[in-house]
């Protein structure tokens, strides 16, 4: 979809067709078609993140699932984190992985007080666990930021299904 074709569309359109975009968080997407016309939209969106408040950037991480976590067992992730997900293979873990995941995202959320996000399409398992691990080295601060940044590839990648 081109430009103007998103820009063309009403404003419940417009969210309704990008409101998965980003996890649990459809205010990016009610923002970024306020600020219609739009020349790229994952840039348009970027920029509504860059604008919002460190609350809002917080909520938005933790509307995320965890990796391999309760959500993704109980099947209650949502259709586009159930497939990054199964893309990483985080669906078909052992026991002794499981246990691995359980392990880190616990200590990542009680070292940042929410869970651990990276764009799983982007890496594999071990890449994953590599990165919670590295991570648990940040900054509080500089965590948020390596949050987004993830977030805006999951996006991306999200926008690009849609062929944008």
């Amino acid at each position: 979809m081109n430009g103007p074709d998103y820009n063309a569309i009403s404003k419940a359109e417009f969210i309704a067709r990008f409101g998965h975009v980003f996890e649990h968080s459809p205010w990016v997407v009610e923002r970024t078609a306020a600020h219609r016309p739009v020349r790229h939209l994952h840039s348009a969106m970027m920029a509504v993140l860059e604008e919002s408040t460190r609350e809002e950037r917080l909520a938005l991480i933790k509307a995320h699932p965890e990796l391999a976590g309760k959500a993704a067992i109980a099947g209650d992730l949502t259709p586009s984190s159930a497939a990054e997900q199964s893309s990483a293979a985080l669906d078909r873990l052992s026991p002794e992985e499981y246990a691995l995941f359980h392990e880190r995202n616990a200590a990542y959320r009680e070292k940042f007080g929410f869970p651990f996000v990276i764009c799983v399409k982007l890496t594999d398992k071990q890449g994953i666990l590599d990165a919670m691990q590295r991570r648990l080295g940040n900054e509080p601060e500089e965590e948020i930021a390596a949050a987004i940044e993830e977030i805006g590839q999951i996006a991306r990648l999200r926008l690009e299904e849609q062929a944008l």
